[in-house]
């Protein structure tokens, strides 16, 4: 024999019943089969909230009432012929009109007692399996209806199910042996208790019925059909790369349903375990799915943890004082008066100082554990001994579960670790002795990130979900997104990085897409979207909350590197070729480096000095490795090296400027390349990264422009100043070219001061011979004293600048 249990979900319309029908006919033709029905999708929750409604005189539930009577009377029409209705139809009335009398007594009294919430819960199944059973008559299968009120005794106290086993499992053996059918129809969820008086089971509670059936005939499994595939490693509606489990154990699912997993009702486990009883969670719209098979532990299962839970409804109390310090008895005083008030206890955490006792407990039960509390103790309150209880709310409770927890070393550090570096702070940790369970008290907002990070880090092919928040989608920006389009596969297949622009970002427009924007038509999307805001853009970054956030910046604005310390105050990596930033006062550089060591965010600026080379990356690493910087020189400006390279006198050099700016190679302003604030910039970030506190003004400036031009207020005054002054350039250019020299903008960092200016440097130097708009640096170091450590390559333009970020984007992707 069979027993299948259907949840509300899968009898929501009259459609999903016919599917069930084709579910059990497929059991049927294999053996007899127990059926047990919840209520109608949702109709339970209406229930209760109509007499909450009636018990504040609220006529409302009248309408409600209704609207639920006229739901139940349209399934009948819908799934029974014409001619059987008058029976089903007739007992249906009769069920609402019951339930009018008591709503109307609650009305009428202003009270709801827990016993007549138990007697109106539970309209619902029979209602629904009433009209189930009218349903299997007319598709003439020998079906049984009965009330399983007449067969489950228990008792409750405070939403606490105690079901008398000896009396019920008498009774299900009696009425089974007497009663022979192919088709029995139970109503879940519903009981009786010792005087007779219908009870329920609890919230859930009709899993809990297949399994008191199932554990009194001594059957093999009991399915539990519900709307999705299964147990799963997460929610799936919060964690999307979430999959369901095969296989896990009655301990695995018992953690799991305790700790949040909704699949399941905790007590159905109860009746089963010592007779070890199979349980297959199965998809009613997906019945040819595995599914998830609940069985004594097994060798099948190689992972060391089966899933990850959560529970939100739950709020933390703290007891804390040096008069709990060395007491006897003082932790059985505390649990003895929640127990007193039936207060059930989710998560208990003591310091071994025993200097205070931190618990968690439903939300709703919060208040009433303070007051008994703070009365219980009040002598040791009043001496100030002890503290009185603190509440604290918007927290969850986040568990990993798996038997074989106890045998892998080191998972608590991952999972601490995981959390740390994605700024999520916890609050309390409890881990049972038998390892089964590591639990975790968070805040609330962090739930889907905690929940996306653990997974990540347990059940996924090593791989890692990358999230960015793109802003400057000019020259730089658009072709970083072209390559990142261009290198998904690659990135997914080779690196195992799942990389995703969430949000593009211009001077005047910022879309934002939590799916994650088309990189195929991200220009047309974004003509289309919002107006740009800068601090609504950082507002709406640290909403999505997400794990592996990524901030990258493309652009040149002071506005923008502004921002960088909030993003990184949130544990929001930041990817820069900014260089405004780090280039600023000394105090801010400092300040956002250890802002990104203190809330374990990435801060990355590669393409500060050489777009695309491994510069700073270079220099670091000589850092680590405890060798000391003697001496930098550099052509550190691609922009620069590409003018003094095609400058020749042969056409004036203001026209080689506006080339270079076509090609891309300076900023939308020239004057800061050829001013030598650029370079200035760069060899400033070099000295600070060699350890010195160098400012911009420290770091001396020769210039070849004349201060008229420098101070031009716009591009086209500029190029007319640079027109007027071709005779000094034509001079500069030759009078290299008679010492058989050539023209470079050198920066150079030697005992502790920096200088940058125009150089006339000889055909054996290495910066002679520098082809278009290459960069170059030399790091004379106590390694490297004589022949020195050289970086060499392009150094400017939109594809190499943009390859560097993405560079700087995968470093933090392999962290």
């Amino acid at each position: 024999m069979y027993i299948l249990k259907f949840g509300g979900s899968s009898l929501a319309t009259s459609e999903r019943i016919k599917l069930v029908a084709q579910t059990i006919q497929e059991h049927l033709k294999k053996d007899a089969v127990i059926s047990v029905f919840s209520a109608f999708g949702g109709v339970t929750n209406d229930l209760l909230l109509m007499a909450e409604l009636a018990s504040k005189e609220d006529l409302t539930y009248k309408e409600i009432l209704e609207k639920n009577e006229k739901r139940h009377l349209e399934v009948v029409r819908e799934l029974i012929p014409v001619t059987a209705q008058s029976s089903i139809l007739s007992q249906v009335k009769n069920q609402f009109n019951r339930l009018e009398t008591l709503y109307e007594g609650v009305y009428l009294l202003n009270e709801l007692s827990d016993k007549t919430k138990h007697v109106i819960s539970g309209f619902g199944e029979i209602l629904s399996s009433l009209i189930i059973a009218e349903y299997f008559k007319s598709l003439n299968l020998d079906s049984l209806f009965t009330d399983s009120r007449e067969l489950i005794v228990c008792k409750n106290t405070n939403e606490k199910v105690l079901v008398n086993y000896e009396v019920t499992n008498s009774k299900l053996k009696d009425f089974f042996e007497k009663n022979k059918a192919d088709f029995y129809i139970v109503p879940g969820f519903v009981a009786k208790n010792d005087q007779g008086v219908p009870s329920t089971l609890g919230r859930g509670g009709s899993d809990f019925t297949a399994a008191i059936i199932a554990g009194a005939l001594d059957l093999e499994k009991v399915f539990i059909y519900t709307d999705v595939n299964g147990m799963f490693t997460a929610n799936p509606n919060l964690v999307p790369q979430a999959y369901s489990l095969k296989n896990i154990s009655y301990e695995e699912a018992m953690e799991l349903s305790h700790f949040g997993a909704k699949v399941l009702y905790p007590p159905t486990l109860q009746p089963l375990l010592d007779k070890n009883i199979e349980i297959h969670i199965k998809n009613t719209f997906e019945p040819d799915e595995p599914g998830t098979l609940i069985s004594k532990s097994s060798k099948k299962n190689f992972r060391w943890v089966t899933g990850i839970t959560h529970i939100d409804s739950i709020k933390l109390l703290n007891i804390e004082g040096s008069g709990m310090v060395g007491i006897p008895g003082f932790s059985k005083r505390f649990f003895e008066i929640l127990f007193q008030e039936h207060i059930n206890v989710v998560l208990i955490t003591q310091a071994s100082s025993e200097h205070s006792i931190c618990i968690a407990v439903k939300a709703d039960e919060a208040e009433k554990a303070k007051e008994a509390l703070d009365e219980a103790f009040e002598a040791e309150i009043t001496f100030k001994k002890i503290k009185p209880v603190e509440i604290e709310d918007n927290v969850s409770i986040i568990a990993l579960v798996g038997d074989r927890m106890k045998s892998h070393h080191g998972l608590s550090g991952k999972m601490f670790s995981a959390l740390g570096n994605n700024n999520i702070n916890i609050r309390a940790i409890a881990q049972g002795s038998s390892e089964r369970n590591i639990s975790a008290v968070i805040a609330k907002k962090d739930v889907t990130k905690a929940l996306n990070t653990l997974h990540e880090q347990f059940f996924e092919v090593p791989s890692k979900e990358l999230n960015l928040f793109v802003t400057g989608v000019g020259n730089v920006g658009s072709k970083l997104l072209d390559q990142l389009k261009k290198q998904e596969t690659y990135l997914l297949e080779k690196l195992r990085l799942k990389v995703r622009v969430l949000a593009v970002s211009n001077s005047r427009k910022m879309l934002f897409n939590e799916d994650g924007i088309d990189l195929d038509h991200w220009k047309e999307d974004l003509d289309k979207a919002e107006k740009a805001d800068k601090k609504e853009f950082f507002n709406r970054v640290k909403q999505y909350n997400l794990r592996n956030s990524i901030f990258v910046d493309n652009t040149a604005s002071a506005e923008i590197s502004e921002w960088y310390k909030e993003y990184l105050a949130n544990s929001i990596s930041v990817v820069t070729c900014n260089k405004i930033a780090c280039a600023d006062a000394y105090e801010n550089y400092e300040n956002l480096q250890n802002l990104a060591r203190e809330y374990g965010a990435s801060f990355h600026y590669e393409t500060n000095v050489g777009a695309g080379l491994p510069i700073i990356d270079t220099l670091q690493n000589l850092m680590a490795s405890g060798d000391r910087i003697r001496k930098i020189q550099a052509v550190l400006s691609g922009s620069l090296n590409f003018v003094f390279n095609n400058y020749d006198a042969s056409e004036p050099f203001y026209k080689v400027v506006e080339t270079a700016m076509k090609e891309g190679y300076t900023e939308p302003d020239p004057k800061i390349d050829l001013s030598g604030v650029d370079v200035a910039r760069k060899i400033l970030i070099l000295s600070r990264e060699s350890g010195l506190k160098l400012e911009l003004e420290d770091i001396e400036r020769d210039n070849f422009l004349s201060e008229e031009s420098l101070n031009s207020e716009s591009n086209e005054k500029f190029f007319e100043l640079l027109k007027r002054d071709e005779p000094e350039f034509e001079k500069l250019y030759k009078d290299a070219e008679q010492n058989s020299a050539e023209l470079k903008y050198v920066a150079q960092l030697e005992n502790g001061k920096a200088k940058v200016g125009l150089q006339k440097v000889d055909a054996q130097h290495p910066f002679a011979n520098l082809s278009g708009s290459d960069n170059i640096v030399l790091f004379f170091t106590d390694r490297y004293p004589e022949q020195p450590l050289i970086v060499k390559g392009a150094g400017a333009g939109a594809e190499v600048t943009a390859s560097g970020i993405f560079a700087d984007i995968i470093r933090i992707g392999k962290k």
